[in-house]
């Protein structure tokens, strides 16, 4: 598939055609598309969401235009990339990540906001409710504080002797708070230890891990987060590096970066139902009468060639559980 241009706001850009949009008429909706890193859209990460958008009619530059804006890693770059969008009379706006959506909403109230999938619109303000939105903002929400202890249960399950949990935070997203009180609830139950290590900037991440080791780290867990999605192989190295045991809330972390597990819901599922969202807005629904949609689906993925490398033996009963075994 043809990889998509995107536009950052003070770093290296690639150009969208301009002139050949200002060509099209003034009838044909525009959405303006936010996210975190332009790695997101140089993959298949979101093509489930612009493929059912086609198959809805929506086909950039034929009957929708479709500006790609990334913020280059840096959420402090959203509320610039939310005005342009305005700037832009967008019709309406998707956004894949939190900080995206309160730049987004910051900059208006009556432009439609479709989430793709955040992780939890409610704790976050960014909605009213699930059932009953508010205001311009629906879409998908990803339940992460619940699936954040889900996970930490599915590492001890995984190794029985964990004890020491090293954590990787981003507190520039409002989620981080959020899991972090969910995190510490499950760690009592379970009688874990964890070591939260909060990370600004990718190149915080060998310290934090350093700082694990030096702490007696067993284990490793990264919260929903587009830095760690954007660093992924960089974590799952250091992972093997300190040989630690490490669950990730995305099954991308496992499948395209080596990781040892994941637990994630159906992101393509999401990504699909956002789409139907962004037409049925397109289509004349307000998005306060469109209820938040929480995931259904859920995936537990096993790399066992990760568990070799690390030296690590996983029970077949826990292997049994695996939706998705990698050999």
């Amino acid at each position: 598939m043809k990889r998509r241009s995107f536009i950052t706001l003070g770093g290296a850009a690639i150009a969208w055609p301009l002139a050949a949009r200002a060509q099209q008429s003034r009838n044909i909706p525009r959405l303006c598309f936010l996210t975190f890193d332009p790695g997101t859209l140089q993959t298949t990460r979101y093509d489930a969401f612009f493929q059912a958008l086609r198959g809805l009619g929506h086909v950039d530059g034929q009957t929708i235009t479709i500006d790609y804006f990334s913020a280059d890693g840096r959420d402090e770059r959203f509320p610039a990339l939310a005005a342009e969008c305005l700037r832009r009379k967008s019709d309406i706006i998707a956004v894949s990540t939190t900080p995206a959506a309160q730049a987004a909403k910051g900059a208006t109230r009556t432009i439609p906001i479709v989430m793709l999938q955040l992780g939890d619109p409610v704790g976050t303000g960014l909605v009213d409710s699930l059932a009953k939105p508010g205001g311009n903002v629906t879409g998908m929400s990803q339940m992460t504080s619940d699936l954040a202890a889900k996970r930490l249960e599915l590492l001890k399950e995984a190794v029985p002797g964990l004890s020491r949990v090293l954590v990787l935070s981003y507190p520039a997203d409002p989620i981080a708070p959020l899991q972090v009180k969910a995190l510490r609830e499950a760690a009592r139950l379970l009688g874990v230890t964890l070591q939260i290590q909060d990370i600004r900037a990718a190149d915080d991440l060998p310290a934090a891990f350093d700082a694990g080791a030096r702490e007696g780290a067993d284990g490793l867990l990264t919260m929903v987060a587009s830095m760690f999605v954007a660093n992924r192989a960089r974590v799952s190295e250091l992972a093997v590096r300190h040989r630690l045991p490490a669950i990730y809330p995305n099954s991308i972390h496992v499948t395209d970066a080596g990781g040892l597990m994941a637990y994630d819901p159906n992101i393509v599922d999401l990504h699909r139902q956002a789409a139907t969202y962004v037409d049925r807005i397109l289509k004349g629904a307000k998005p306060s009468d469109l209820p938040v949609q929480q995931p259904t689906k859920f995936a537990l993925v096993v790399n066992l060639k990760a568990a070799k490398a690390i030296g690590l033996t996983i029970s077949e009963s826990f292997l049994l559980r695996a939706d998705e075994l990698i050999q």
